[in-house]
This record gives C-alpha cells, structure tokens and sequence, in this order.
C-alpha cells in the first residue's frame, strides 16, 4: 500500500498597510487559517514616490502564515479581490516555497485545512514563477544605502525590519571582522532577470568589506499577486 503524498507547503506572506491589517486578519480568520504571525515594518519609498502614489504612511504590517498548496492559492485569491491588492496604499502577497517543517506542526496545519469546506479551485490573476525575494541584512541605518544602490538596478521599492545578531563572537573573529549588533533586513521582490544585477549593486555599495557589512541572498517566490 503507497503512502498518500502530502501536498508541497508555502509560506504565504502579505506586506500591507496598517490600515487594512484589521481586514485582512479577519480574512485569515473567516478562511480558518489555523496559524498567523504579525509583525511590523516600514516601506523604502521616498516621500516624493509616497506623494505621487497617494501612500499616506511608510509603516507597513506583515502577517505570515504556512498553510497547503492550494489553500495558500485560494487565499491569495481573496486577498487581491477583498484587500484590492494592486492599487494606490494597499499592500502585496506571494507565496514561498517550504522544504520542510516539523512533524506536529504540519500535521495541525493539514488537520485544520481538511475540515474546510472543499471550494472549486480557480485561476486567479497571478503571476508565476516571475519574481525573487531579495534580503539584504545590513548594520543598523544602512538600509537607505540598500535601496539607494537597488532602486539605479531596478528596485522599485522595499520594506525593512529591525533586528538583532545572535551567534558566536569567535566565528566572527575567525574572519577578523567586527560585526554591529543590530540590524536591518530589507526585503524586495524583483522580477528574476533584474535580480543579479540588483544584488551586484547592492553587494558593490553595501556588501561585507563597506561599512554596512551586508549579507545578500535571494528566495524563490512561488506566486505573486498585488504587483501588475
């Protein structure tokens, strides 16, 4: 007897305005998503760009969730219709692959997402296979430097997040550098051909020899929606 495959997972990640946090965790909650995380940032876009578009603040909500495949398809779905990701001072989603969880974990999820009432699945307006997620960790007031390199390389925009290093201090001596405590992570979603040449600016401007001491990596985005 063969095993039933589980269903590929994905982190599904939505980066909105505050003012529609409320109304997209009612959405979570009426979708019975069973496990959600907030946190909170702020965009990168200057307050000329902020002006022109009818943005009335720079802060930004992000709400996280892990959840099957086609669940986290379906609710990228209501999102855009509901949250009318696309427009002027709403927000995007996309979905990121996961290679792994542990057991229990993955059980509640799936255990959950079954006792949903099964919906007919449609295509929606989503773009595929079309993006990566940049992550640049950078010293503390660094993350300007990051999008003044990114944006020439064509970034349009991003959202930072402060946070902290924890690790071993004799690693870091090994490589004879000194690394500052706190940080900046700055996360854009570029298009896969703009890519490389905004993570070459980014390094050449901000990377682990300048006074930044950036990390730069990149993580496949699955699905986006709230970008046209």
């Amino acid at each position: 007897m063969t095993e039933k495959k589980r269903e590929p997972f994905r982190l599904l990640m939505l980066i909105t305005a505050p003012k529609l946090a409320e109304k997209a965790a009612a959405l979570f909650e009426h979708g019975r998503v069973p496990m959600q995380y907030q946190f909170y940032g702020r965009g990168t876009a200057s307050r000329e760009m902020m002006d022109m578009l009818g943005l009335d603040s720079g802060e930004k909500n992000v709400m996280m969730s892990m959840l099957p495949k086609s669940f986290a398809d379906e609710m990228l779905r209501k999102l855009k219709k509901d949250l009318r990701l696309g427009t002027s001072n709403t927000g995007v989603a996309c979905t990121i692959p996961l290679s792994g969880g542990n057991s229990r974990l993955i059980q509640m999820v799936e255990y959950a997402c079954a006792q949903r009432e099964t919906q007919g699945m449609r295509r929606g307006n989503m773009q595929e296979n079309e993006f990566q997620m940049i992550v640049a960790v950078v010293n503390q007031g660094f993350s300007e430097d990051v999008m003044a390199a990114a944006r020439p390389a064509g970034a349009a925009g991003g959202t930072v997040f402060h946070s902290r290093r924890v690790g071993s201090e004799e690693s870091v001596q090994l490589w004879g550098i000194s690394v500052q405590q706190e940080k900046e992570a700055v996360m854009i979603l570029s298009r896969k051909e703009e890519k490389l040449a905004i993570m070459q600016a980014i390094c050449e401007k901000c990377g682990m020899d300048s006074d930044a001491q950036g990390i730069v990596l990149s993580i496949p985005v699955d699905s986006v929606v709230g970008i046209e």
